[in-house]
C-alpha cells in the first residue's frame, strides 16, 4: 500500500525525515522534491560499465540551463531523505514529463533504510532550460510485509552529493551485498 500524504506528514521525525520540509509540497500521496543547483555531466561519450567514469560538474545559474537530447545529466534533490521501515520510491512529477524531461533512467526504487539525497538521471526528448530549485519529482513509501533487513552500508549511502555510478565495485564480487 502506498501511504497517503496526511500519513507521511505523520510519520515525520520516525519512519520517514525529509529535510528541509516544505508544508505546501506535500501530495495527497507523494511530497514533491526540488532540483539542487549541481549537475554532472560525464566527461566520456562512450561509458565502461567495469570503470569509474569522471564526471564534470556545472552549475544550474538562476536564469537557467538548457539541457539537451542524447546527454546524460546526473542531478541530486535539494532534500535530504532518511526512511526506516518503508520503500521509498521517486517518479518524476507530470508537469515535467510533459516537457519531455525524465528524471531517473531506472533507479527510482529506494531501499529501506536508504539515508542520503537522491540522484537523478535525468535526459530529455527536446532540449528544455531546467532551473534550480524547481520541484521536479516526488517522492512517495510503499509499507513493508515481512521481515526488513535495511539498507545501512551500501555504495550510495549517506551521500551528501550527487553519485557517479559506482557499479565499477560490483565486478569480481561473489555476493551482492552491496548492490
Amino acid at each position: 500500500m502506498i501511504l497517503t500524504g496526511q500519513e507521511i506528514q505523520r510519520r515525520l521525525h520516525g519512519d520517514i525525515d525529509i529535510d528541509p520540509f516544505v508544508p505546501s509540497r506535500l501530495n495527497p500521496n507523494s511530497y514533491n522534491l526540488t532540483l539542487a543547483e549541481e549537475l554532472i555531466v560525464y566527461e566520456d561519450t562512450l561509458l565502461d560499465m567495469k570503470q569509474r567514469n569522471e564526471g564534470v560538474s556545472m552549475r544550474i545559474p538562476p536564469e537557467g540551463l538548457v539541457i539537451r537530447p542524447g546527454r546524460l545529466y546526473l542531478g541530486r534533490t535539494a532534500e535530504y531523505t532518511r526512511t526506516d521501515n518503508l520503500v521509498p520510491m521517486l517518479e518524476g512529477r507530470s508537469s515535467v514529463g510533459r516537457l519531455g524531461i525524465s528524471v531517473h533512467a531506472t533507479a527510482g526504487f529506494g531501499d529501506t533504510g536508504f539515508e542520503g539525497y537522491w540522484t537523478l538521471e535525468i535526459s530529455c526528448v527536446l532540449p528544455v532550460r531546467i532551473y534550480p530549485h524547481v520541484e521536479i519529482c516526488q517522492i512517495y513509501y510503499h509499507t513493508v510485509e515481512g521481515e526488513i533487513t535495511p539498507y545501512r552500508n551500501g555504495k550510495y549511502q549517506r551521500n551528501h552529493g550527487i553519485q557517479v555510478s559506482m557499479l565499477y565495485r560490483d565486478f569480481g564480487k561473489s555476493s551482492s551485498a552491496d548492490r
